[in-house]
């Protein structure tokens, strides 16, 4: 019934001074942060495929995916713009099982929070050094955001997340895209009310100072399907449920109407192989409707180099999940050559 103070974990400037990103590699982001922005601002009419692992959970596996993701990426990159998941925290339903590399670097061992926000710190910026792209991550935890806010073109908040004060008020002041999630209850209005207040300005405690933000005008809808009371799993990807946000977005006073839609997670039902149907399910609706044509700006897939997932063992497949089972790399390579295709 207390707790017990393990070590005093140094500050993000520490940290980042101790692993910095090369300038180089700022200005690969800077970037690629002002492409992405031009997405959402109706700009440039590339279609964003947020995609990778469920959980980054080693960094060898991780690299390799992210470096052929940016061999396909000369392919398709006039079509689409890929955004690998590097996500390095992980939420727990009941609270128990791998956590991420955030609090695990080494999944087979203890936990250790400092050596894993060093891990992450290097694995971040190996995978941009060697691909050229900047990733995603979800933002689980608020305080742990300056050990990465340099690093990433993206940021998901989950949809344990998204009612939580602290989450929506720290997306007001991050100068990058931020996806808020439709609660697991499903309920639109949860979502919107996070957009409406992620793209407002507020004042409150963050990182040990009293901030000030001016608002996140890139703060948007993720779909990504529900849960009723009976524990059944619910879509929301279909063209209906796709008109029904775009309705929302219209009756509020929102900048970037935006929609990314999660293609696993209960929109798949859990069933990984269902995503590359989902997605194509998502780009027929744009097709046929204008409005979502523009409104609805990309997707998600969870995808490594090998299907499925595995248990945490010594044993491992090299490049296969140990959360949530994936799409393997030649389905993917398949899917996004399609998607570029036919967006």
């Amino acid at each position: 019934m207390s707790f017990k103070v393990i070590r005093k974990i140094p500050s993000s400037e520490e940290v980042i001074e101790m692993i910095p990103l090369p300038k180089e590699l700022g200005e690969i982001k800077k970037k690629r942060d002002k492409e992405l922005k031009n997405i959402f601002e109706g700009k440039d009419n590339r279609f964003i495929v947020i995609v990778g692992p469920c959980s980054a959970d080693s960094e060898d596996p991780v690299c390799d995916y992210i470096s052929r993701l940016a061999e396909l990426n000369e392919q398709v990159k006039d079509k689409l713009f890929i955004i690998p998941r590097i996500y390095t925290a992980k939420p727990r339903t009941t609270g128990e099982g791998y956590k991420g590399i955030m609090h695990q670097p080494d999944p087979e061992k203890s936990p250790n929070i400092l050596d894993g926000i060093l891990a992450l710190r290097r694995l971040h910026i190996r995978a941009i050094s060697e691909s050229g792209l900047t990733a995603a991550d979800e933002m689980l935890y608020p305080m742990n955001l300056p050990y990465v806010e340099d690093l990433l073109n993206y940021i998901a908040i989950g949809a344990r997340s998204v009612e939580n004060q602290h989450h929506r008020l720290t997306s007001s002041g991050i100068d990058v895209p931020v996806g808020m999630k439709n609660p697991t209850s499903g309920d639109l209005g949860v979502m919107f009310n996070s957009i409406y207040a992620a793209q407002g300005r507020h004042e409150f405690i963050y990182n040990g100072h009293e901030v000030a933000t001016t608002g996140n005008p890139y703060a948007h809808a993720i779909l990504r399907g529900s849960t009723n009371k009976h524990g059944n799993n619910l879509q929301n990807y279909h063209y209906e449920d796709l008109v029904l946000a775009a309705d929302l977005y219209a009756k509020g006073n929102y900048m970037n109407p935006a929609i990314i839609v999660d293609a696993n997670h209960a929109n798949s039902q859990k069933m990984y192989k269902e995503q590359p149907r989902i997605v194509g399910d998502v780009l027929r609706s744009r097709r046929y409707n204008v409005i979502l044509k523009n409104v609805v700006k990309g997707v998600m897939i969870e995808s490594y180099i090998e299907e499925g997932n595995q248990p945490i063992c010594h044993n491992y497949v090299y490049g296969k999940s140990i959360t949530d089972a994936c799409l393997g790399w030649d389905d993917t390579e398949r899917l996004l050559l399609k998607m570029a295709y036919e967006v």
